[in-house]
């Protein structure tokens, strides 16, 4: 870092970026781009390079008012920049007014490549998408679908809804009165059991059977959408299971025609809209602000979109957390809706509408997850504390019986898998899981993954983990391969089947095999990132927290890696790291929640 840094001019740019809160192609960009607009004022410079920063931290633009508020990370561990090196915000507000490098305010076309609006400073590309997207759904928020029939909703409710709560109950009638409707909810609350029923109400209630499409942000939240759905299926009337069971979940990239030669570029667009009368988005909480605007764009204008997710959990690692920005933004009911839903004798709710109770998860974990999301540190660590139903803290690892847990769901696997019992070597691995924070580091998947391995191999003399393949390895696959049925996130085990190796992964009631020799991207799962784990569910959850200054120490990571847990949680850290994650939200900058209007 040093070298580059004396290879820049001196000033400005130099010195932040030597500090390390900005990558070197962070600064490249900034240089060129201000070369070619005829800006050589080092704090337009600079801010260029924050907001091209902004994106890799999830943002879409830049707060002016608090630059040098936010905590910057180099390989995940948190980098100071003295004050004295940021530019006074006031200053910088009046040098980027003056820059050829940005247009002011929201109206005029996008031929520099920053906007400043407010105190929002966008690269325009993002000020585009984020525009796409807050004009699409107050478009379609205040388009109300074809009329339904009173008397097919109210008999819809009676056939499909009779012991639903009354949040899963409005949230399978809202599509139906709705052109967008959102359902919110963390995991164990019914969220695939309310879409199945909500699937119903329409094709009951819609003058003709609706074309349906059902799409995920990754080919793993998409197989696992398929899954839950044909187990939800069960439960309706045969003839409502036979017309929606042989509906496919896919990729959006997929469902919209992915050209890959071409970025951002898909076969259906505003010129070419999907077909479909109803498009359903689960793990919506993944959908970056770019794939949310394609998505949108090539709806058709009557069709109606369904968005699933946990806006609470860690939004995606691109730029834009949509799904949170639309719970988050200011919303009202229609008198239109509030009729429909007193004469249904269900309480009035905007098309936004959170489902409340976990039936899944152990009291404990929920109330200790609840606390979190409400930024209550005393809360957390009293729960924490206190040995609730299924929450364990402890300040280090040998305080637990981490080692004791790991060696003997390893032995079992390890067992079943040389056995030949797919079954019993995949329950084995999703019995516990291990999650981390960091990907390196003392607090690290790295460093957790090789000591689970030295457990395993005291324990067990006949257990060599150097080999490259073996019967028991438990894998995560790192890159998508759809020709191979697998996809990033997907977790599964080695197994030797009638003596040949198979990397074995679940699929609902089946097990989908593939030899291990053809996989590329993949790795030993002994433990995992918390962000690799979103859209899992494990028995039993271990978590290490990192050190309080860690950048990554924020409520949405800790509520996701707790409600990753079914029936216990442990927690591994300090009380500081516990109380500071409590209390500290991620801050991702973004105006589309100020730019949503009240349906």
């Amino acid at each position: 870092m040093t070298d580059l840094a004396t290879s820049l001019v001196p000033g400005l740019l130099r010195d932040v970026h030597a500090t390390g809160a900005l990558s070197w192609a962070d600064v490249h960009v900034a240089q060129k781009v201000s070369f070619l607009y005829g800006e050589d004022d080092q704090r337009a410079q600079l801010a260029l390079a924050l907001a091209v920063r902004a994106l890799r931290a999830g943002s879409t633009c830049v707060e002016v008012s608090r630059i040098g508020e936010d905590r910057f990370d180099l390989d995940e561990e948190l980098v100071g920049v003295p004050s004295e090196l940021w530019p006074d915000p006031a200053d910088l507000r009046a040098v980027l007014e003056q820059s050829p490098l940005v247009t002011v305010g929201a109206p005029g076309g996008g031929d520099r490549p920053l906007r400043l609006v407010g105190d929002l400073l966008y690269l325009e590309r993002y000020w585009q998408e984020e525009t796409v997207v807050a004009d699409q759904l107050n478009a379609r928020r205040e388009r109300l679908p074809g009329q339904v029939d009173d008397a097919a909703l109210h008999a819809a409710r009676a056939e499909l809804l009779t012991g639903a709560d009354l949040d899963q109950a409005v949230a399978a009638v809202m599509p139906a009165l709705a052109a967008v409707t959102v359902v919110a909810g963390g995991p164990g609350t019914g969220k695939t059991h309310t879409l199945a029923r909500l699937l119903g109400v329409l094709v009951r209630t819609m003058p003709a059977p609706p074309l349906v499409a059902l799409a995920a942000p990754t080919g793993k939240a998409a197989v696992r959408m398929q899954e839950a759905l044909a187990d939800a299926l069960a439960g309706l009337p045969d003839d409502l299971a036979a017309r929606l069971r042989p509906l496919r979940a896919s990729t959006i990239h997929r469902l919209l025609g992915w050209v890959p030669e071409s970025r951002n570029r898909f076969q259906h667009n505003v010129a070419n809209p999907l077909p479909h009368d109803v498009v359903v988005v689960d793990e919506a909480s993944m959908v970056n602000v770019t794939l949310m605007a394609r998505l949108l764009e090539a709806l058709r204008p009557q069709a109606r979109l369904v968005l699933v997710g946990d806006p609470d959990q860690l939004a995606p690692v691109e730029a834009g957390a949509v799904l949170a920005d639309i719970v988050a933004a200011p919303v009202t009911t229609s008198e239109v809706l509030d009729r429909a839903l007193a004469g249904l004798d269900l309480p009035a709710s905007g098309p936004i509408v959170r489902l409340r109770h976990n039936y899944r998860s152990v009291p404990g974990i929920a109330r200790l997850a609840a606390a979190v999301l409400a930024g209550d540190a005393e809360e957390t660590l009293a729960l924490a504390t206190a040995g609730v139903d299924g929450v364990r803290f402890a300040p280090q690892a040998g305080h637990t019986d981490l080692a004791e847990r790991v060696v003997r769901t390893g032995t079992i696997m390890l067992r079943a898998a040389r056995a030949g019992d797919e079954r019993a070597a995949l329950a084995a691995l999703d019995e516990h899981r291990l999650l981390c924070a960091h990907r390196r580091g003392p607090y690290g998947v790295a460093l957790w993954s090789r000591q689970v391995e030295e457990w395993l191999a005291a324990a067990l003399e006949d257990f060599d983990p150097t080999a490259a393949w073996y019967p028991g390895r438990p894998v995560l696959v790192t890159q998508n391969a759809p020709d191979l049925g697998v996809y990033n996130g997907d977790t599964g085990v080695v197994v030797d089947v009638r003596g040949q190796l198979q990397a074995c992964f679940a699929r609902g009631d089946a097990v989908h095999r593939v030899s291990p020799f053809l996989l590329d991207g993949v790795q030993t799962i002994h433990a995992m990132t918390v962000h690799k784990a979103q859209g899992s569910q494990f028995d039993r959850v271990t978590v290490v927290l990192p050190t309080p200054d860690s950048p990554l120490l924020t409520q949405e990571l800790l509520y996701t890696a707790i409600t990753r847990a079914k029936t216990q949680v442990t927690l591994i850290g300090s009380p500081e790291s516990l109380a500071q994650a409590a209390r500290t939200r991620a801050r991702r900058a973004s105006g589309l929640r100020d730019r949503l209007s009240p349906a």
